[in-house]
């Protein structure tokens, strides 16, 4: 019988394998400048080429762009655009990363750029394309999670791999993948910046995180003082354990790990006899419907 986790972590390439194909340090999601990246760099004229209409990345700022043109007129493009034929002729090139500096480059105008040209599926242009919006520096914690969500969902890599791949750690991305738990209302005040990524994750364990974020934001209380205002809510979804039942360190990574795949509250009240309880708790029909999947190995 074949194992679907075996199926799901096999799925495409992996991240370090096809960073490296495009030139990319896999630590830094930068091109270098070794000769396995200047293999297939070649010039390209600018109108050639044009964006990847399903790129994740809709937003860009006209400071930032403006910006990033007046280095390019200075310096020129530093680093290459990575392309791949968009017609049978190779006569125009769909943009696989490096959207902005083309923009970036068009303002400054330029008539041709650096390019790297990769042949590349839908499916790799999509998963390079949410690793580059990964690494912007102006993502917020909620952008980063979803794009973390969608490498594991869509492409199937592990935590693991991403945190390895991307120099990060499992820590964090199990940390911002639970922000996604949280309602619609809450993770848009983290998107405005109403409220920190720290403020969220105290706010994750709250049985009315929406009506606690308000408080938070009126208030405009810390992290800690947010923590203790869910505390004094009284019925926090994890209950907390007793001096004598202290969970210990794996337990809790245990049960954030379970929390960040599911996409859900996870409890678990492990006794040293052995025995013990995993409580999951759903907040919509779509969720128990997808709990349901699972445990059925649908």
């Amino acid at each position: 019988m074949t194992d679907r986790r075996m199926e799901r972590r096999g799925l495409g390439r992996g991240l370090a394998a096809l960073m490296s194909d495009v030139g990319v340090d896999p630590q830094t999601a930068r091109f270098n400048d070794g000769d396995a990246a200047r293999r297939g760099l070649r010039d390209l004229p600018i109108d050639v080429i044009e964006p990847n209409p399903d790129q994740p990345r809709r937003h860009f700022d006209a400071a930032s762009l403006e910006e990033l043109a007046e280095s390019i007129r200075a310096r020129g493009v530093l680093q290459p655009l990575v392309v791949r034929p968009s017609d049978e002729a190779g006569e125009r090139y769909q943009i696989v990363a490096g959207e902005r500096r083309w923009r970036a480059a068009q303002m400054a105008g330029l008539h041709r750029v650096p390019a790297l040209v990769r042949a590349l599926s839908d499916s790799e242009v999509l998963e390079i394309a949410i690793i580059e919006n990964i690494q912007r520096e102006d993502l917020n914690p909620i952008e980063e999670a979803i794009g973390y969500r969608s490498l594991i969902d869509r492409f199937g890599h592990t935590q693991e791999k991403i945190a390895e791949a991307l120099g990060k750690s499992r820590s964090h991305i199990a940390n911002l993948l639970r922000l996604l738990n949280l309602p619609p209302s809450v993770q848009e005040h983290v998107r405005a910046g109403r409220l920190s990524a720290g403020h969220a994750r105290a706010l994750v364990t709250a049985t009315d995180p929406e009506a606690l974020a308000q408080k938070a934001i009126q208030r405009g209380l810390s992290v800690r003082e947010t923590e203790a205002l869910v505390r004094a809510a009284g019925k926090p979804s994890s209950p907390r354990p007793s001096p004598q039942t202290e969970k210990d360190a794996d337990t809790r990574i245990l049960e954030q790990d379970m929390s960040a795949s599911l996409g859900m509250s996870v409890v678990i009240d492990h006794h040293p006899g052995g025995e013990g309880r995993v409580t999951i708790r759903y907040r919509t029909l779509d969720q128990l419907d997808q709990l349901c999947r699972l445990l059925s190995g649908g």
